[in-house]
């Protein structure tokens, strides 16, 4: 058994890997209540998604990029047009897992909150008359097969040109350096 410093706070997934099935003096109960975890929270083993609802999955963000202003109600007939027997709550839970929801204008969207910072937007005035006076990058995704690809940019404004590019099958930093530093070392 780890254990534990006072006043020092663990996570969940470090009480639960702190936790010793085979310790000679505390059992396996009171280990869990020291470290305020549920027996349920143990022994439980997460079920992989069914292939079914893969192929929803898979249809669902096929149609919400045709049409993200489907939700739930519309995603459904659509589903059951096809020939998938399922109803609405499926389609809101597997729609909530993959993060996605229908873009409609939602309530107050134009007032703006008083504790969000306002940028001036500085290139207002700017007359670009020459290259490498104004770059812009963006990121994207790009549906392939067994997911996403991931596409960073940046190009210069006045030419139009594309400085450099990176292609990554993951969403982290170092793809997005690689490319800004690319875009410095351009032309030399």
């Amino acid at each position: 058994m780890i254990f534990l410093k006072k006043n020092l706070v663990l996570d969940f997934n470090e009480r639960k890997m702190a936790i010793e099935w085979n310790h000679p003096d505390l059992s396996l109960r009171r280990q869990m209540d020291l470290l305020s975890i549920s027996a349920g929270a143990i022994y439980y083993e997460p079920v992989p998604m069914s292939v079914y609802n893969l192929d929803l999955m898979d249809m669902i963000d096929r149609q919400y990029l045709d049409t993200p202003f489907y939700g739930s109600r519309r995603m459904t007939a659509f589903l059951n047009d096809l020939g998938h027997a399922c109803n609405r709550k499926r389609v809101q839970r597997l729609m909530r897992v993959m993060g996605i929801e229908a873009i409609y204008p939602k309530r107050n969207l134009s007032k703006a909150s008083a504790e969000h910072k306002i940028y001036p937007y500085l290139l207002r005035d700017l007359e670009i008359n020459r290259p490498n006076h104004v770059w812009s990058t963006d990121i994207t995704y790009i549906r392939i097969r067994g997911g996403f690809i991931y596409l960073v940019a940046i190009i210069d404004w006045f030419s139009r040109y594309v400085l450099s590019w990176r292609i990554s099958n993951s969403l982290d930093t170092l793809f997005c350096i690689e490319a800004l530093e690319e875009a410095f070392n351009y032309g030399n």
